[in-house]
């Protein structure tokens, strides 16, 4: 009998991570310097970052050249678009993206940190919490990252004084306390130096915590597809209708979450059609479970009109279908998001039609009050929103489930993304709020 086990941190564990922060504080420095320390840069790499170094007359390499890869990045020195790195180290798998620091870019950052299990937001240690620091926390916070690393950098511009250090990791707690972040770690790093990015500072013995990189090789990553129930969206039904397979029917896709098992009863959704789980394809063979992220093809034991879009789940556990949505979201385009306005819906493998109905309010992120009725979402705003869709939807709270909560705003127009949902309350704490978690560390 097949089993579904946990993965902890072993030599294959995979970490998805994000860094973020404001403007200038250090982020693609960071990175380059996690590349390089921890030997995962190739040497035509180096070689290429120590010449571009030279031209632009510095002493020594920027390794923020190495993840600033656009030709506007280099020139201003900032980071525009998501830069995704794939590194390794004996301990874990790594896949890094390195978001900007901008304001008008924040929709980067909520693209990548969408998928992240721990998030690295970088404070100046001369200008400490700022407002895109908080609006990144308030991201992380919105996106339900699990894990966050405050990593107070230049400390070797604030004569690695612990009190620069202790005063910011408490103002930014503080705050991510509010908004129901469940772990914040603090780590006094100089990137441009080296200080406890890789290896422990030799200038800091007044701080006994992990370096970065120790932190995320050891940071619990706990794969238990059975801890979510399970949630298949189907991308295409497969009909061969050749010789060797006349009566094949099968539903193929990617399951989302949970754990799906031959013989289960299952309903589809939205039709709420029952049927019973008759076979699972996995990799050319037949298996008896198959679980997340798994891409599996299903077989029913009934002949049912199934369709991209259709969600089957357990019939024990399976969402409710609905029209009207009330979500948390980011409003990513240019073009602001009013009441009235005609959209698409985007949700798992389902596009339908929607209309917004309302925006009741918009988060301040200063003090993290809910500004009533603002009238819009512009770029890069957090708010909520209710909706009322053309077709029903099998829709489960963000809270719930980070791949079946969330969703997609388009411009029927263009196909332009305008906003990232997350359905129901998505913050894990109301801002404002206490949080419960006593497991802060900084």
């Amino acid at each position: 009998m097949s089993t579904v086990t946990d993965t902890t941190t072993t030599a294959t564990s995979l970490l998805r991570f994000a860094t973020a922060g404001s403007v200038d504080d250090g982020k693609s420095t960071l990175v380059g310097r996690l590349l390089h320390d921890s030997k995962s840069v190739l040497a035509d790499q180096l070689e290429a970052v120590e010449h571009a170094s030279r031209s632009r007359g510095a002493g020594a390499p920027d390794l923020a050249l190495l993840t600033d890869g656009l030709r506007a990045e280099r020139e201003q020195g900032i980071t525009i678009d998501v830069a995704y790195r794939y590194f390794a180290t004996p301990r874990r798998r790594f896949i890094l993206a390195d978001t900007p620091g901008h304001v008008q870019y924040t929709r980067n950052m909520v693209t990548g940190a969408s998928t992240a299990q721990a998030a690295v937001v970088l404070v100046d240690a001369r200008n400490g919490v700022v407002e895109q620091t908080r609006r990144h926390a308030a991201v992380a916070a919105l996106l339900r990252v699990p894990h966050v690393v405050l990593a107070v950098n230049k400390m070797d511009l604030a004569g690695y004084a612990e009190p620069v250090f202790a005063a910011i990791a408490e103002e930014f707690t503080a705050y991510a306390s509010g908004l129901g972040v469940p772990e914040v770690t603090a780590i006094p790093v100089s990137a441009l130096a080296g200080d406890n990015v890789v290896a422990p500072s030799a200038h800091m013995d007044w701080y006994g915590g992990p370096t970065v990189l120790e932190y995320l090789e050891t940071v619990p990553v706990v794969t238990d597809p059975t801890a979510d129930p399970a949630r298949f969206p189907v991308q295409y039904t497969i009909r061969p209708q050749t010789a060797e397979h006349p009566d094949y029917r099968g539903y193929a896709g990617q399951i989302a979450s949970g754990v799906l098992r031959v013989g289960e009863p299952v309903t589809v959704l939205p039709s709420g059609r029952t049927s019973t789980i008759a076979a699972i394809d996995a990799l050319g063979q037949s298996v008896d479970v198959a679980w997340a992220p798994q891409s599996v093809t299903l077989r029913l034991a009934d002949d049912l009109d199934v369709s991209r879009g259709d969600l089957i789940a357990p019939t024990a556990g399976a969402p409710q279908v609905t029209r009207d949505v009330e979500a948390t979201v980011c409003h990513l385009a240019d073009q602001p998001l009013l009441p009235g306005a005609r959209v698409l819906l985007k949700h798992t493998t389902r596009t339908v039609r929607a209309l917004v109905k309302d925006i009741p309010s918009r988060l301040t992120l200063d003090d993290l009050s809910q500004h009533p009725a603002p009238g819009r979402l512009e770029a890069n705003d957090i708010g909520r929103v209710t909706l009322r869709t053309a077709e029903p939807i099998a829709l489960d709270p963000y809270a719930a489930s980070r791949h079946t909560g969330s969703f997609l705003l388009i411009d029927p127009g263009d196909g332009t993304t305008l906003t990232a949902g997350m359905a129901g309350e998505a913050f894990a704490a109301g801002p404002g709020e206490p949080s419960d978690d006593e497991g802060w560390d900084f």
